[in-house]
């Protein structure tokens, strides 16, 4: 049955002629799946709802930040009282003291830390930060994998940029990228043939330890372990981008999980809840380079906003709720074995990449561990799969090259609908195939 979206067909219109391509981030154009996006009017729990009246269990949880679901009590209750004091002070406030406390506390690899407005800002800071410990000039960053939209970060970035095959962007100039290495993911002789070409040049190794931005695609056995070591033997920084990872995966993010501890980590908007925000931080010999207390400047109006401080205080409060990633990591472990039993019965060729609470269905019959093999997926095949689910009430990401998000709000009954809508959603994909 098709779907009825007549206000939000209209209100994309009125967008298309006040905004580049009617909206103000990419992927939200539904062009990757040659559809019309959806204007949201509403969010609770697993649930979202459109201009239309449709409504839809949400996937994409804005991209990852809503680990809670929509509107959580706890959160809305802590933004509203902290929006009632002041939106916004430029100037310090004590919530800005609690978030940082816990996420040192979480994250034993961050003494100090230093907030932003944006992960893109965060990652941005972070690698200005590493060249000026470093004294050094170069960067290593890997395909696929992105870290914002800053220009010397736009070089086969993933996300949007793999979405609309622009894996670079015009108006970048050529300078702008000189001192930025590529290496493959999953790849670790690549980065070592870097360390040997550039040798002591490296500024830092900058990486989504879990990539998620070409999909997701974990690290292999051993691979964060060499970068580690490569970076430790050569004097540069590790620098993790856990913007997606923080949080997501456990209170100590992939570091955590996997046992390896960067000399600086990116957060994101997990940590306000949602709100714009990000972080970045490390060692205190590291941080304390930083304006007012060192030379490398930093500054930012919203950095630590009261009502973003507020709403992270609130959500991680809950997360360190005990058996809290237990019971998430277990609910979304049945949407995935669900999701293999199906693809099984249909015969649909496809892999599924996952850690903790997110995943990516991948069409291809190739094992998928890095931006190559993340390509040979069948995009067309990914775009009527969406289409079918959305019109099934099921909002999975409009590009196949983003990772599913399942919430503390889901519960079986939500898993059930879900993998109901997928097997009617594939069977039709596979037939018009």
């Amino acid at each position: 049955m098709e779907l009825k979206l007549n206000n939000s067909k209209r209100l994309y219109k009125i967008a298309e002629r006040l905004m580049p391509g009617g909206v103000n981030s990419p992927v939200r154009s539904f062009k990757a799946v040659d559809g019309t996006p959806v204007f949201i009017s509403s969010a609770k729990g697993p649930w979202i709802y459109d201009e239309d009246g449709n409504k839809y269990i949400d996937y994409v949880a804005s991209w990852g930040p809503l680990i809670l679901g929509h509107t959580h009590n706890d959160v809305v209750r802590a933004v509203k009282k902290a929006a009632e004091n002041g939106t916004s002070y430029g100037a310090p406030c004590v919530d800005e003291i609690n978030l940082a406390s816990l996420i040192v506390k979480s994250f034993p690899s961050i003494d100090m830390l230093r907030m932003t407005s944006s992960g893109t800002e965060a990652t941005m800071s972070a690698v200005r930060l590493s060249r000026a410990y470093t004294k050094r000039d170069f960067i290593i960053k890997f395909e696929g994998c992105y870290h914002g939209h800053a220009d010397y970060l736009l070089v086969k970035a993933g996300s949007g940029a793999t979405t609309f095959g622009t894996p670079s962007s015009p108006g970048v100039p050529k300078g702008f990228t000189n001192n930025t290495l590529l290496a493959r993911y999953n790849d670790i002789r690549s980065v070592e043939r870097l360390f040997s070409k550039y040798e002591n040049q490296i500024a830092c190794v900058l990486i989504e330890p879990v990539a998620a931005n070409m999909g997701v695609v974990p690290p292999k056995n051993g691979f964060l372990e060499g970068l580690r070591k490569l970076a430790q033997d050569s004097g540069t920084l590790l620098i993790f981008d856990e913007v997606i990872t923080g949080f997501r995966l456990g209170l100590g993010g992939a570091q955590k999980t996997y046992n390896i501890k960067p000399d600086l980590t990116c957060l994101g908007k997990i940590i306000g809840g949602g709100f714009p925000v990000g972080a970045y931080g490390g060692r205190k010999e590291i941080m304390n380079m930083i304006a007012p207390i060192g030379p490398v400047y930093h500054a930012g109006t919203l950095s630590g906003n009261p009502v973003a401080m507020a709403a992270g205080v609130a959500t991680i409060n809950k997360l360190r709720e005990k058996g809290t990633y237990k019971r998430l990591n277990e609910l979304t472990q049945s949407l995935i074995e669900g999701l293999h039993k199906i693809l099984k019965k249909l015969g649909i060729k496809a892999q599924i990449n996952s850690v903790g609470s997110m995943f990516t269905i991948f069409f291809t019959d190739r094992e998928v561990f890095d931006y190559e093999s993340a390509l040979t997926s069948d995009t067309k095949m990914y775009s009527r799969f969406f289409k079918n689910l959305l019109s099934a009430g099921i909002m999975f990401p409009p590009s196949q090259f983003e990772a599913v998000f399942v919430s503390l709000a889901h519960t079986e009954r939500e898993i059930d609908i879900t993998l109901r809508a997928v097997y009617k959603a594939l069977k039709e994909t596979a037939s018009r195939g």
